[in-house]
């Protein structure tokens, strides 16, 4: 019987990463086990964008390599993570009127009014790939239903999309980078949305809540709510900058600034109070700047599952004190949610891990299982819960 594998890869613009997954039968059943992963310095990036396809494509190279070694396999295939600046949305809704005598709702009514959305967003699709089209709101006769109106009755259905999209040159470029490193791309999906898959809980996103990465050069988030994904949006600044500030600030090397980041360099040259408040401003631009995008989408406030923070840059100091400040929620660290005797750990592997395990399942609620996490059939209702997400 073939093995049931896949790979996830997430091209940082600081680090590359490769996890490898794999459906495995035990005495309690199949479940899903992380059996390789890869690690290098990404070269060749910036802001997510390809600048020197040489270099990126040798880091993927490296890390595949460190992934092949452990589980023994060739990596040929792969699903990648699309992430950097060029990402954005586009709300858009389409109208049609219900086609059957009976005036029963049907397939074909929902894909005329998606057609249409499609067609009155199209002005923004120019030179962009569209990633993802997700179905935010289904109104039936101007009443709102509860997920798909399938089998309903009415006359005139609206529904309003939204529309995940990046720069088609970015996501060629990314692909690319992989196909040069000998590995073909199986599947794209958005990163904000892969990490969520193994961050957030279903709870979480039917509360209400909005997941931080913060990256090197970029900060992305995305925001639930009823457990959809409702928006999503990346801002060009990230924990590098902090370095930045403090090598200005102190006037020393970027080398030093780093160290004194990271809490390896201190002493009365370099007093805590001023470090943290170096640190403290950047973040508290950053905290405004997702505070500006959820007051723009009505959100400000109004998710209680709060904020949950994520990415290399999560790991500073008081970061959830000064989130909870200038965001008026809930704030915590992320938990990367992955099976007990797994290496991954940390969650800057939240972006590959997920692309795996949708690689491999297409059940974005598979982590959410027990310890151990025994794996059913995918049901009809998570394929088509999942088909939403898709172009």
């Amino acid at each position: 019987m073939a093995r049931r594998i896949a790979t996830g890869i997430d091209i940082g613009t600081y680090q590359t990463k490769v996890v490898v997954v794999e459906y495995v039968d035990g005495p309690e059943g199949s479940s899903v086990q992380i059996i390789g992963t890869g690690l290098a310095e990404t070269q060749g990036m910036r802001h997510g964008y390809v600048v020197d396809l040489k270099d990126a494509s040798d880091s993927v190279r490296v890390a595949k390599a460190q992934a092949e070694h452990i589980t023994g396999l060739p990596i040929k295939n792969a699903f990648l993570a699309i992430g950097g600046i060029s990402l954005n949305e586009v709300r858009a809704s389409g109208e049609t009127v219900i086609s059957r005598a009976d005036q029963e709702v049907t397939e074909l009514d929902i894909e005329k009014a998606r057609d249409m959305a499609r067609e009155v967003a199209r002005p923004n699709f120019m030179n962009m790939t569209v990633l993802h089209e997700i179905p935010l709101q289904h109104t039936l006769d101007g009443n709102k239903t509860l997920g798909e109106p399938l089998g309903l009755k009415g006359t005139r259905l609206q529904i309003e999309y939204l529309f995940i999209t990046c720069l088609t040159q970015h996501a060629e470029g990314l692909t690319h980078v992989l196909e040069s490193a000998d590995i073909e791309v199986t599947d794209k999906m958005a990163s904000p949305l892969a990490g969520s898959y193994v961050t957030l809980s279903k709870d979480q996103k039917m509360k209400g809540c909005i997941l931080a990465n913060i990256g090197a050069e970029t900060v992305s988030i995305v925001v639930y709510d009823e457990g959809v994904p409702i928006s999503l949006k990346v801002f060009p600044v990230g924990s590098a900058s902090i370095t930045d500030d403090l090598a200005l600030g102190f006037r020393i090397s970027l080398e030093d600034a780093e160290r004194i980041k990271l809490g390896r360099l201190g002493g009365a040259m370099y007093p805590r109070k001023k470090v943290d408040d170096f640190i403290g401003s950047r973040f508290k631009n950053v905290f405004d700047l997702i505070d500006k995008h959820l007051r723009i989408i009505g959100k400000r406030g109004a998710l209680p599952a709060g904020v949950i923070l994520s990415g290399g840059g999560s790991g500073q100091s008081n970061i959830t004190d000064l989130a909870k400040t200038v965001l008026s929620l809930p704030a915590r660290i992320a938990e990367l949610k992955t099976p007990p005797d797994s290496k991954v750990r940390d969650g800057t592997w939240a972006v590959a891990y997920g692309m795996a395990l949708w690689g491999l399942t297409g059940d974005t609620e598979t982590h959410q299982k027990p310890l151990g996490f025994n794996i059913p059939e995918i049901t009809e209702s998570v394929k088509s819960f999942f088909k939403q997400f898709m172009p």
